[in-house]
């Protein structure tokens, strides 16, 4: 089975911009200046999207069933 970069980037992508919103909007509402708040928010989304799509491309490769994921075709039960 061929990994679905297509559908991970798209993941990724989504995911980045909402945790930046997040950590931004938060950083902001702290008090922080909003450049302050926009570099946190960048920084910090790269990273736990990266993280989270590392995990993805291992748990692909070690073929390990991730229901949220649903990466891998549905295992027959006998």
């Amino acid at each position: 089975m061929p990994i679905p970069w297509k559908k991970w980037a798209i993941q990724y992508l989504v995911m980045a911009i909402v945790f930046f919103a997040l950590f931004a909007g938060v950083q902001y509402l702290k008090g922080r200046g909003l450049e302050y708040s926009v570099e946190f928010g960048i920084l910090w989304a790269l990273i736990t999207s990266t993280i989270f799509l590392a995990t993805r491309a291992y748990y692909f490769k070690k073929n390990i069933a991730c229901q949220v994921c649903n990466d891998l075709p549905a295992e027959e039960e006998s």
